[in-house]
């Protein structure tokens, strides 16, 4: 029995307010609702970034920490971009900025660590998936247009691999597409197998 029918009965909540990964969690055929709470997203600068981010995903994940929720399979997530010198890049703070970032991609690699933490009747799993990125070299005018266009403002590394840039200006990834998306679908497939075997 495929995992679909057998978690089926399940109640699955999906913390987080990303409609990207609300999208991938639904095209793995899961039901699942979507519940909100708020975090700290701090975290000790010190921290490199996978264990950052695996800190991150955790912190939003013990947010669900009440008996009422023992039952439930809980999904939480957190992506941070990493630029060719180890720097950590969040979301742009204006279009300016998003120019910047992407400027600074743009003919580099990078690499994208998703976080997942899933608990369940006690049992909890946490894992990051890495996705490394090389981009095009990106004309002024292409970055431009995608930034003025697109207003990526709420993403990490000021643009989404499934909007025009994604598909003009990549040149080739290694690892998950999904995982640059925001949820490693395949990876996180392969968790709950093993969580509800």
């Amino acid at each position: 029995m495929i995992l679909q029918e057998r978690i089926k009965n399940v109640p699955i909540i999906l913390g987080s307010k990303s409609p990207r990964r609300k999208e991938l969690l639904s095209s793995m055929d899961l039901a699942f609702t979507v519940e909100i709470r708020e975090t700290d997203e701090s975290f000790d600068e010190r921290l490199d970034p996978i264990s950052a981010v695996k800190f991150i995903a955790e912190t939003k994940l013990g947010a669900f920490d009440d008996n009422g929720l023992y039952d439930k399979l809980i999904i939480c997530a957190d992506t941070v971009v990493v630029d060719h010198m180890g720097t950590v890049i969040g979301k742009p703070k204006d279009e300016n900025e998003a120019i910047d970032v992407i400027s600074g991609l743009s003919g580099k690699e990078h690499k994208v660590y998703t976080a997942v933490a899933i608990s369940y009747q006690g049992k909890r799993i946490s894992f990051v998936e890495e996705t490394i990125v090389w981009f095009n070299e990106l004309s002024d005018e292409e970055i431009k247009y995608y930034v003025m266009k697109y207003k990526p403002m709420d993403k990490a590394a000021s643009y989404g691999i499934q909007e025009w840039i994604g598909r003009v200006g990549i040149e080739r990834i290694v690892g998950s597409y999904e995982n640059v998306i925001g949820l490693p679908t395949a990876r996180l497939q392969k968790e709950l197998k093993k969580m509800f075997k």
